[in-house]
């Protein structure tokens, strides 16, 4: 298993770390297989989608904040409810397939990090299936 560091500068922002990823597997000497990206933290996730058109991504965030606003009257004593609820949404981890020592994906997709809680530093985890 490897970590990557990804610092976010802002409460809402979604990091593309597809190149990361790549090269961890690269480092792991993954050559055909699965590879799962994990994020360890209770107000961050992983998603794949579109990077083609940055609107997708201003989209999500915007429906988010809809359906969690950020003040919704939240029970939990950090402030921070909405962001634990979005990375519930989004989702800890992601599997990806691996052929020929290169992550699979469609034509648009890559891979995000997505920070609910920023700024912060935070940690991805990249691990080898047995696969």
């Amino acid at each position: 298993m490897k970590s990557i560091s990804v610092g976010t500068g802002a409460r809402t922002e979604f990091v593309d770390i597809t190149a990361d990823v790549q090269a961890v597997v690269k480092e792991l000497g993954v050559i055909d297989g699965v590879v799962t990206v994990f994020v360890p933290h209770t107000t961050a996730g992983v998603t794949i989608n579109e990077n083609a058109d940055p609107d997708v991504l201003q989209d999500i965030e915007d429906i988010l904040g809809k359906i969690v606003p950020w003040n919704g009257g939240y029970k939990h004593c950090e402030g921070n409810s909405a962001a634990h609820v979005k990375a519930s949404m989004m989702g800890s981890s992601v599997q990806l397939l691996v052929e020929d020592g290169l992550i699979q994906r469609g034509t648009w997709q890559s891979i995000f990090f997505c920070e609910f809680d920023g700024p912060r530093n935070r940690k991805v985890w990249i691990s080898r299936g047995n696969g």
